[in-house]
Parts: C-alpha cells; sequence; structure tokens
C-alpha cells in the first residue's frame, strides 16, 4: 500500500471516528470533511469506496444502532429516542428505521424485550444490515 493511500485511509478513519462519537449531534458532510482535511465531494467519494457506503448512511446507521439499544433497554417513547440519537424529525427516524431493521421502531420494542448479555456480544449480534429489497 502506498504512503499516500495510507494517509487517506487514517483520514478517513479519523472521520468515521468522530462520526461515531458525535452521532447525535447534527453533523454533515462538510463538518465530517473538515475532519479528514478533505473537500466534501472528495470525501465523499472516498468514504463511499473504503467503507462500502456514504458518510450520510453510515451516519444514519449508526443512529438507528443506537436507537435500537434504547428501544430494547429503556422505557422512553420513540420521540424521544429519535431525538436523543440525532434525527430532526420522528417521520424520517421512523422510515429510516425500517429501511435499515425492516420493522418499524415500534414493532422492533415488541419483539426485541430486554436483553441479559454482554454488551460487546449484543452489538456483534444485533448490528443493523441493510435489508434486501423483494
Amino acid at each position: 500500500m502506498s504512503r499516500e493511500v495510507e494517509e487517506l485511509n487514517r483520514r478517513l478513519l479519523r472521520a468515521r471516528d468522530a462520526m461515531d462519537r458525535a452521532y447525535a449531534q447534527p453533523l454533515d458532510v462538510r463538518a465530517v470533511a473538515a475532519v479528514a482535511h478533505l473537500s466534501p465531494a472528495h470525501f465523499s467519494r472516498c468514504f463511499r469506496v473504503t467503507f462500502g457506503e456514504t458518510p450520510h448512511r453510515y451516519l444514519q446507521r449508526r443512529r438507528v444502532e443506537r436507537s435500537m439499544f434504547l428501544l430494547r433497554e429503556t422505557g422512553r417513547t420513540v420521540t424521544d429516542i429519535c431525538f436523543d440519537v440525532g434525527f430532526a424529525s420522528l417521520g424520517t427516524f421512523s422510515r429510516t428505521f425500517r429501511d435499515i431493521v425492516g420493522q418499524t421502531p415500534s414493532d422492533y420494542r415488541g419483539s426485541h424485550p430486554p436483553v441479559g448479555v454482554p454488551h460487546c456480544a449484543l452489538m456483534a449480534n444485533t448490528r443493523p444490515r441493510t435489508v434486501a429489497a423483494l
């Protein structure tokens, strides 16, 4: 691997880590690209090639992943969880959640009671994956 590719990968990982830390904050591609010291367009292209999804979709998936935990483990309302994980509207949250998980947030909560296993094992087995279109 060339030195330039290695440096680009480090920058992209730094940006992805920033998204992981601040997933609940209002983030846009311009702000995350600044972390990687890249232009927004170049950052988006490189991110997609490296990680297999756009920065926006990655951030949505991280937010949904966190909301899955909150839906299972807390009694908070779906609306509260929606805003806590960084979505600006309940409609967008519900649609995105259904697209990624395959169920509405309320249906997911009803079919997934709290789990008594270590958090690391739970995360490995419940990571959201994109539902294939039929």
